[in-house]
C-alpha cells in the first residue's frame, strides 16, 4: 500500500472515529461505558496495563515501554505502581507532581514521549476516547455541566464522580447559547495531539526576565475587549496557555527546577486543588497529569533552599537511573544506530558489546561483600553464572547502594564516538578495537570529566580490552570447533561414559583389549577446569550431568552435544585448547598452505554466516585472536 492511501485511509479512520450529540446521548454513552469518564491519570494507567503485562524473574515488564526503555525495568515498575496505580485510583498520590530525575541521557525524555504519543494513540481507541463540550478550547469534561447540588444523586445513578467546576467561559456559553439547558449542550469527541494543542502540552522554561505566565494560564485577548468590554469577560480571554490546553491529559514540564517560583506556585493549586487562577476569574478546574524531570544536583539544591518545601511536598519523585544491564545496553545503542544515517555500516559483533561493558562499568559501585570484584558484579547484574555467587546474593548486591547507576557513561558519548570512529575511518566496517580506541580518546578530550574520573574509565577501558580478548577468543573458537564437530561429540561421548562409570562406582571396559579400567579422572579433569570447575565441586557437577542424563533418557530424549550448554562450552574450551597450535598457524601464517587456506576460508565463512560478521571483520578477528595466541 503506498503511502498516500495509507494517509488516505488514516483520514477516513478519523472520520469514522468522530463523533458529535448532545449532553443527553452523551449520558447514554457513559451510563453504557463509564470508563470513558475517567481521570486523566486513570486513562493514562489503563494505557499502560492495557498493552500488557509480563512477568519475568519476579517482576512486571510493561510492554508500553519494552521497545524504547532497556534495563529499566524496576524504575518503571516503580513509576507505575506507585504512582500511576494509585493515581488512577484517586488516591492521594494524584495531587502530586510526577518529577523522574535522573543522569542525562538516562531515559527520561524518552519515557516522557512514550507517554504523549501513546496518549495521542490511546484516544483513537474504544477504551481510550475522549469527549468534551464543543467549543471548549479546554476540551472541559462534560460532566462539570451537572450542577453541585445534583452530584451526590448522579454518583448514586451512574457510579461515576464528578470532580471540578464549569470553566467561566462555558458557564457563559450555557446561558447565553442554551438558555440553560444543559441537555442541548453539544458534545464531541476529541482526539489527543501535542502538535494541535489538544490535551497534551509541553513547557520548557527560559529567561525569567521575558518569560510571561500567560505562556501557562493562558492571556486577555485585547482585540476583543472593546467589543466585550470588560477585561473580566471570559470571551476576552484567551484559554490558550499549556495548562490551559493540557487539560483531560498530561503536561510536560521541562527543566522544571529550573523555572522561575512564580510559574511553580501556579502548580500548587492544580496540583492540590485541582485549579489554577488566571486572569480575573474564579479558579478555573483542570484535570491533567504534570511530569517534570530534572537532574540529580538541580533537585539536591532545590530542596536544600527551604523557601521550596510546600511544592517539595506536592512532588512525588521517581528516580530514573542508568541501566546496568550489559545486555540491555547494547540494545540502547542499536536503537540509537537504527534512528541515525549511519545504519547501512557494518559494526562488527560484539563491538556495541565491548561498548556496554565499558559504559556498564562506568556506572557500578564497588562493592563491600567479598570476593566480589566489578567485573563478577557486572555479569552477575547481567543475569550471567558466575561461580560462588547465588540470586540471593544479587539481590544484597543491587540494594548495598540506593543511588548506583546515577552516576557514569551516558549512552549518547559511546554513540557519539561511534559516529566519530566511522566519519575519520571513512569505512563501511569498524570493529571492537576501533570502538575502544575511539573512546579512549573522547576520554582525553572531554571537557566536563576529571582526571581522576578519565584515570579511572581508561582503566574500564583496559578491563573492558581483556573481556574482549576472551569473547574473541571464544568466537574463533566456536568458528573452528564447528569445523571439528565429529571431534566435539566423541569428545562428549567419552567424557560422559567417564561420568555415568564415576557416579556409579563402576569401571569402563577398554573397546580394544577388552580390560576392565577405572575412569579417566585426568580426562574429566581437563574438561571441567576449562569452565572453571574445582575439584571440591566436580563430583556435584558430574552428579548434575548424570541426572540431566536420566531426565532425558526417561523422556525418550538423546542427550546431544548441545544439551547442557556449560559442557558444551567446556568441550569447546578443551578442543580449542587442543587446537590452538593448528589455530595459531592457520591465523598468523602468512603464507598458508592448501590445507590452512581452507581451513581460514572454512571459518571466515562460519563466522559470517552464522555470526553476522562481513569478510574485512572476520578477516581481521582472525588475525587479532591469531596475535593473541601468539603472545
Amino acid at each position: 500500500m503506498s503511502i498516500l492511501n495509507k494517509v488516505k485511509n488514516y483520514r477516513e479512520e478519523e472520520r469514522r472515529l468522530r463523533w458529535e450529540g448532545t449532553f443527553a446521548d452523551y449520558l447514554e454513552i457513559i451510563k453504557d461505558k463509564p470508563e470513558v469518564a475517567q481521570t486523566a491519570h486513570s486513562r493514562v494507567f489503563n494505557m499502560i496495563k492495557d498493552s500488557g503485562i509480563e512477568k519475568k524473574d519476579g517482576k512486571k515488564i510493561y510492554e508500553f515501554f519494552s521497545d524504547e526503555i532497556f534495563g529499566l525495568e524496576e524504575a518503571i515498575e516503580r513509576l507505575v505502581e506507585e504512582y500511576f496505580h494509585p493515581a488512577a485510583k484517586r488516591l492521594d498520590v494524584r495531587k502530586r507532581i510526577l518529577l523522574l530525575m535522573g543522569p542525562v541521557s538516562g531515559g527520561k525524555s524518552t519515557i516522557v514521549s512514550l507517554l504523549k504519543r501513546g496518549l495521542e494513540e490511546f484516544s483513537r481507541t474504544d477504551a481510550g476516547a475522549v469527549y468534551a463540550i464543543k467549543g471548549c478550547p479546554m476540551h472541559e469534561d462534560p460532566l462539570h455541566l451537572i450542577p453541585q447540588h445534583l452530584r451526590e444523586e448522579f454518583f448514586e445513578e451512574y457510579g461515576i464522580r464528578i470532580e471540578g467546576n464549569l470553566s467561566p467561559l462555558n458557564t457563559m456559553r450555557l446561558e447565553q447559547e442554551y438558555n440553560g439547558k444543559i441537555e442541548d449542550v453539544i458534545i464531541e469527541r476529541i482526539f489527543f495531539s501535542e502538535d494541535k494543542r489538544v490535551g497534551i502540552g509541553t513547557f520548557s522554561p527560559s529567561d525569567p526576565k521575558s518569560q510571561d505566565i500567560a505562556d501557562l494560564t493562558g492571556s486577555i485577548d485585547f482585540s476583543t475587549i472593546a467589543e466585550f468590554g470588560s477585561e473580566s469577560d471570559p470571551r476576552a480571554y484567551r484559554f490558550d496557555g499549556e495548562l490551559n490546553k493540557a487539560n483531560r491529559g498530561m503536561m510536560e514540564f521541562q527543566e522544571i527546577l529550573k523555572s522561575d517560583e512564580k510559574f511553580l506556585w501556579h502548580l500548587l493549586s492544580l496540583t492540590q486543588e485541582g485549579n489554577f487562577k488566571a486572569g480575573r476569574f474564579a479558579l478555573i478546574s483542570a484535570d491533567e497529569l504534570i511530569v517534570a524531570h530534572t537532574n540529580e544536583s538541580e533537585y539536591r539544591s532545590f530542596i536544600a533552599n527551604k523557601k521550596n518545601e510546600a511544592l517539595h511536598s506536592r512532588i512525588i519523585v521517581m528516580p530514573i537511573p542508568y541501566n546496568l544491564r550489559v545486555s540491555e545496553e547494547e540494545k540502547i545503542y542499536e536503537k540509537m544506530i537504527k534512528s541515525s544515517d549511519m545504519a547501512h555500516v557494518h559494526i562488527a559483533p560484539r563491538a556495541l558489546r565491548v561498548a556496554a561493558i565499558f559504559s556498564i562499568l562506568t556506572r557500578l559501585k564497588e562493592s563491600k561483600k567479598q570476593g566480589i570484584d566489578l567485573v563478577k558484579k557486572m555479569r552477575l547484574y547481567d543475569g550471567e553464572n558466575v561461580e560462588g555467587f547465588n540470586k540471593i546474593d544479587l539481590e544484597e548486591l543491587q540494594k548495598e547502594y540506593s543511588d548506583e547507576g546515577m552516576n557514569g557513561i551516558d549512552p549518547r558519548y559511546v554513540i557519539n564516538r561511534i559516529s566519530s570512529t566511522i566519519i575519520r575511518k571513512e569505512v563501511p566496517s569498524i570493529n571492537a578495537l576501533d570502538v575502544l580506541r575511539s573512546l579512549k580518546d573522547g576520554l582525553e578530550q572531554h571537557p566536563s570529566i576529571s582526571k581522576e574520573d578519565r584515570d579511572k574509565f581508561i582503566n574500564y577501558i583496559a578491563v573492558a580490552r581483556k573481556e574482549y580478548d576472551e569473547i574473541a577468543k571464544k568466537e574463533v573458537q566456536k568458528a573452528f570447533v564447528y569445523s571439528y564437530e565429529e571431534s566435539a561429540k566423541s569428545l562428549m561421548n567419552n567424557y560422559l561414559d567417564n561420568v555415568e562409570a564415576f557416579c556409579n562406582k563402576n569401571k569402563l571396559r577398554d573397546p580394544l583389549t577388552g580390560e576392565e579400567m577405572n575412569p579417566d579422572e585426568k580426562l574429566m579433569r581437563s574438561i571441567e577446569e576449562q569452565i572453571g570447575i574445582s575439584e571440591n565441586a566436580k563430583k556435584a557437577f558430574r552428579e548434575e550431568i548424570l541426572i540431566r542424563l536420566s531426565a532425558f533418557a526417561r523422556k525418550g530424549q538423546r542427550f546431544d552435544y548441545n544439551s547442557h550448554e556449560r559442557l558444551r562450552e567446556a568441550i569447546q574450551k578443551k578442543l580449542f585448547a587442543d587446537l590452538k597450535d593448528v589455530v595459531k598457524i592457520t591465523t598468523s601464517s602468512q603464507t598458508p598452505d592448501e590445507s590452512q587456506l581452507k581451513k581460514v576460508n572454512e571459518v571466515i565463512a562460519r563466522l559470517i554466516d552464522e555470526y553476522g560478521y562481513n569478510s574485512t571483520s572476520a578477516n581481521e578477528l582472525l588475525r587479532y585472536v591469531g596475535s593473541l595466541l601468539n603472545r
